[in-house]
């Protein structure tokens, strides 16, 4: 077959059903030519599109199934056809997809009678990825097909959402007669009359919502589904165990019936393959993994393992890879295994590619879309729907329409033998694209209109009627084509409006300039790209990596403890209930507003949908439409308290269920005390108040982000004022129940209202010396204790001095003790000594305080021992090894058995580094939580480690990564110094701050002045009292 002359075909169209003409190949590499059609007889090829019509396609039997899909491409206008591919069922019934690479006629033994059909290959976990409407719209019809076959199968309310926003792009505003009698005409889910209200309700809710943004919001509610773009492979496990295999584009999934039971992550995947029947994953090693090192998993054949093993390399290069993994060399003699590979583009080249160019905006139509919307609405959303009324019409190759009234799917023939690039840039003259924020987000481009001179061998005129489209109704066909045939589609004469207002149905999307060649960008460029230098990106992405620590938070209770609790059957059923009611909502909104959090900062740095990143340097709207969202669940955060008291009584009544819950705060999972995640949400509150503080302080007035922001805080600051009485009263609580665990001896310790003010460690004389002694200040009451060589590491309580009538003075020269101080009490006096006069100014303070109010209100009366010890009567007489003594006689009369307990809380601290802590210093602690990547060095290392370290209850806790469910270490900060290295220290990098304790020195380096900064207040928040922390700051920046 001749070619036709490319100068005759400049102003054709690689079309469909009457598309203006194609200037761009989305698989082909800018001012590339498509490849050559190879020598040799030619087949017809029968590709059924997503909108269910076919077309037929002339290839060589000789071309690679790239030609057949690039010519695929090439007549939709498709930019972004690496997302799809074609998949047809081969000779042993399995559905496969087209290689790229090998010749057609290898892969399709009867082309004629086999149809391939053009689907969603790849699917992105972020549709916003997805830069071009008609990307987009081709997304949401694969959605429509997978919720169809039920394919994609999820819970009633969310198919009836999706259904809502598919009927809403296709017969525009709810009517409700309409709506109910499409819905009955039309099934767009299996067994859907049950939910035609449903449908009718959500539908009601979309009124003045675009076609494109229906596909936006349809895509939004899809990819949160476990089944979003996932085709499930059957398989069985070493036990014969049925089950499913999946890939995504974060690793192999494993499914049992319809629930995702594993899922191994790309990164811990060292390598995929499969031998006959056996489908092998092999993991990277992990010492804190229970997985072998290889998974092995029984398929139905050697072809099934080898589909699947491909689909997997695909996924792996298209998500994982910067680039396109480049062709093995061939061996010489023998070869070995399989020589599959990846063949286009990956995500990050497509993404690059498309935000690199210049398009010019034509308008698609869908096929299904009845909606007409004015000139206003389409100059505000962009969307140009072209409706005809004889959509059921379409040309023949002869140009003649033919009728498809028939059951059979709209078929089409296409002719290989042309395809037209966008090398010519005065055919392809496009305007600078003019961003126009969009409700859904995104950005469009502005159309022009390319000026008649501009088009080589075009004896085109412009329609002033009809600019988009950019041809007058009565130019004539290029020479040389009597029909207008070009690449077997017409010609613009037959493609262009007629005079009796019949529209073309074109499926197109906007043309590629040819200036979009990929641009390389020095190192510096890149880096700035990738790390931004503004304060206020740093604050959004502080909300980033605390977001991703509250969220593991709210999963230790809703998916680690409920498991626990869940199996038991002594556990109350109403306790079970309320944390489920309580945190699954939570945890819910917090998953889908870290995902929002993620993309808005992903577009911030530059890696995801560059080309919009102009209007998304903010994160002020974000937060204000979450906030908003979130306020609904905040009417019962006051209630929280109800939880650890419910907690406390099942404890109290159940030995059972008591030591269920130590059992599980003795688990990794749960690094922080049980009752402290119970109070999370109410914190999160706090740190968003904090955030949006930031943010508002660091802006201008007149900057785009500060009203967003501005109206967030208001909202955050009205629900934190209303919980925060609350608050301080849960603190309290659950500071009371952690002590009361840590106490032995102590029988009602949360009795209503007594206050925690101060613990700490202070020596006590007797007659024996100085004698080490644990300190508890309440509002009511001092207790003092001892830590016993006990399995329990309790801390077991010697007496009891009540705060009414209590005086106190110092005593450092009356007992020639530094620091030291005399507490009389009724009968009695005790004689303590700090550490230092800092501390000893603490004491004293505070309990001076306490004697103060207790005179004044009328506080618990109820002692909290559970006997009266002979150390209350003479303080002198006590000795270590009456209390050793003491210790065992408690232990074996109070338990049955000895039991572990926690010796790293709060207590233990204090103890081991004769220190103290105020309820104030833990209300500080809670406003200073802190997540983030730091790197750390030790004091003789040469190298500085990569970590994820989380501050919380005066301590760092130290990960792997964000995603690891249980630190690797700890590092309680009570009595740390936090400097700046000293020049002599050969520190020679810029934000590191050094934490040092006697003889132990660590060093941590951050990425940025504000991260610096803020880490240095947190980590002195932990390591310095607040009032000492007040005093310090006024003096000088670095304390210690």
């Amino acid at each position: 077959m001749a070619e036709p002359d490319p100068e005759n075909l400049s102003s054709g169209a690689g079309q469909r059903l009457g598309a203006p003409e194609t200037l761009g190949i989305s698989t082909l590499d800018p001012g590339h030519k498509p490849p050559a059609m190879p020598p040799g007889r030619h087949v017809t090829v029968t590709v059924r599109m997503l909108d269910d019509t076919e077309e037929v396609f002339d290839v060589s039997q000789k071309a690679s199934g790239k030609v057949l899909f690039d010519l695929v491409c090439s007549h939709m206008n498709l930019i972004e056809g690496d997302y799809f591919g074609l998949e047809f069922q081969n000779h042993k019934s399995m559905m496969v997809w087209l290689d790229h690479i090998k010749p057609i006629i290898k892969q399709l033994r009867r082309p004629k009678n086999t149809t391939l059909r053009f689907s969603v290959k790849f699917f992105p976990p972020d549709h916003a990825q997805l830069l071009e409407e008609l990307t987009r719209y081709l997304f949401a019809l694969q959605i429509k097909q997978d919720l169809s076959s039920g394919r994609m199968t999820c819970n009633d309310t969310s198919a009836a959402l999706m259904v809502s926003h598919i009927i809403q792009s296709e017969i525009g505003d709810f009517d409700e007669s309409h709506c109910r009698s499409h819905l009955l005409n039309n099934n767009y889910i299996p067994d859907q009359m049950p939910l035609i209200d449903k449908i009718m309700e959500f539908h009601s809710k979309h009124i003045g919502q675009s076609p494109a943004e229906s596909d936006f919001q349809l895509l939004e509610v899809a990819r949160k589904l476990d089944f979003y773009g996932i085709r499930l492979h059957p398989a069985k496990d070493r036990e014969g165990s049925k089950l499913n295999l999946a890939v995504a584009h974060t690793g192999v999934l494993v499914f049992q019936t319809h629930t995702r039971i594993n899922a191994f992550n790309w990164s811990k995947i060292r390598k995929l393959s499969f031998k006959r029947k056996r489908f092998l994953i092999k993991l990277r090693p992990d010492l804190n993994s229970s997985y072998q090192d290889t998974l092995e998993f029984l398929m139905a054949s050697r072809d099934c393992c080898k589909v699947f093993w491909k689909i997997c390399v695909e996924y792996h290069a298209f998500f994982r890879l910067f680039e396109e993994p480049k062709p093995k060399p061939k061996p010489m003699l023998f070869t070995r295994g399989s020589s599959f590979r990846f063949s286009g583009r990956t995500q990050k080249q497509v993404i690059d590619y498309v935000r690199e160019s210049e398009f010019k905006k034509i308008p698609f139509e869908r096929k299904h879309s009845r909606v007409r919307y004015s000139s206003r609405v389409q100059h505000n959303s962009r969307l140009s729907p072209l409706p005809s009324p004889r959509h059921h019409e379409v040309p023949s190759e002869s140009g003649v329409p033919e009728d498809l009234s028939s059951s059979s799917p709209p078929r089409r023939h296409w002719k290989e033998s042309v395809l037209v690039s966008a090398e010519d840039p005065a055919a392809s003259r496009t305007s600078k694209m003019s961003p126009n924020h969009q409700r859904n987000g995104h950005e469009d481009r502005k159309e022009s209109v390319s000026k008649p001179e501009e088009s080589r061998g075009s004896t085109r005129q412009m329609s002033p009627e009809h600019p988009s489209q950019g041809v007058a109704p009565h130019s004539p066909p290029p020479s040389g084509h009597p029909h207008g045939m070009v690449n077997g589609q017409k010609s613009l004469e037959l493609c262009s409006h007629s005079l009796d207002g019949r529209q073309p149905s074109p499926l197109t999307s906007p043309l590629l300039n040819d200036a979009c060649s990929i641009r390389t960008d020095d190192e510096d460029e890149v880096r700035r790209k990738r790390f931004p230098t503004d304060r206020a990106y740093f604050i959004a992405k502080e909300l980033l990596t605390t977001e991703r620590t509250y969220l593991k938070d709210l999963e230790v209770v809703t998916v680690s403890f409920q498991s626990v609790v869940g199996k038991d059957e002594e556990t109350p059923d109403s306790l079970k209930n309320t944390i489920l009611s309580t945190f699954e909502p939570l945890h819910k909104f917090h998953t889908g507003f870290l995902r929002e959090v993620e993309q808005r900062l992903a577009i911030w740095e530059g890696r995801s949908n560059a080309h919009i990143k102009g209007d998304c340097q903010r994160i002020g709207d974000v937060m204000l439409k979450n906030l908003q969202a979130l306020k609904p669940l905040t009417t019962n955060m006051h209630k929280h308290s109800d939880i650890l008291l419910e907690l406390e009584k099942a404890c109290k009544a159940s030995r059972r269920v008591e030591n269920l819950c130590r059992d599980f705060e003795l688990q990794k999972v749960c690094y922080i005390p049980l009752n402290v995640f119970v109070l999370r949400p109410l914190h999160r509150l706090i740190h968003y108040k904090q955030i949006l503080e930031r943010l508002c302080k660091h802006y201008p007035a007149t900057h785009e982000d500060f009203r967003d922001c501005r109206a967030a805080l208001a909202d955050v600051s009205e629900v934190v004022d209303q919980l925060q009485g609350s608050l301080i009263k849960m603190e309290n609580l659950q500071t009371l129940l952690e002590l009361q665990k840590d106490l032995l001896g102590v029988d009602n310790l949360v009795v209503s209202g007594r206050e925690f003010i101060r613990l700490g460690c202070l020596s006590k004389l007797s007659g024996k010396g100085l004698q080490q002694r644990m300190f508890f200040l309440f509002n009511d009451v001092i207790l003092y204790t001892s830590r016993g060589m006990t399995p329990t590491n309790q801390f077991k309580v010697h007496g009891q001095l009540p705060l009414r009538g209590m005086t106190i003075r110092e005593s450092e020269e009356e007992w020639g003790v530094p620091h030291a101080f005399t507490l009389v009490g009724q009968g009695q006096s005790v004689v303590v000594a700090a550490s230092s006069l800092t501390e000893m100014e603490k004491w004293m303070q505070d309990i001076k305080m306490a004697i103060e109010t207790a005179k004044t209100s009328n506080g618990p009366t109820s002692d909290v021992l559970t006997c009266t010890l002979t150390d209350n009567k003479c303080p002198e007489d006590s000795s270590a090894e009456a209390e050793s003594e003491d210790d065992t006689s408690a232990l074996n009369t109070s338990l049955e058995k000895p039991a572990a307990h926690r010796g790293n809380t709060m207590v233990h601290v204090c103890w081991h580094r004769s220190t103290s802590v105020s309820m104030v210093d833990f209300s500080v602690a809670v406003e200073n939580q802190l997540s983030g990547n730091l790197l750390r060095k030790f004091k003789n290392s040469n190298g500085w480690q990569k970590l994820w370290v989380v501050f919380t209850n005066f301590s760092l806790f130290f990960y792997k990564s964000h995603q690891d469910d249980y630190p690797l270490a700890s590092l309680p900060l009570l009595g740390y110094s936090v400097t700046v290295p000293a020049e002599n220290e050969n520190i020679h990098k810029d934000y590191v701050f050094k934490l040092h304790f006697k003889s132990h020195v660590y060093y941590f380096r951050s990425e940025s002045e504000y991260t610096f900064e803020r880490w240095m207040e947190v980590i002195r928040s932990a390591t310095v009292s607040s009032s000492q922390a007040r005093l310090l700051n006024s003096k000088d920046p670095h304390p210690h």
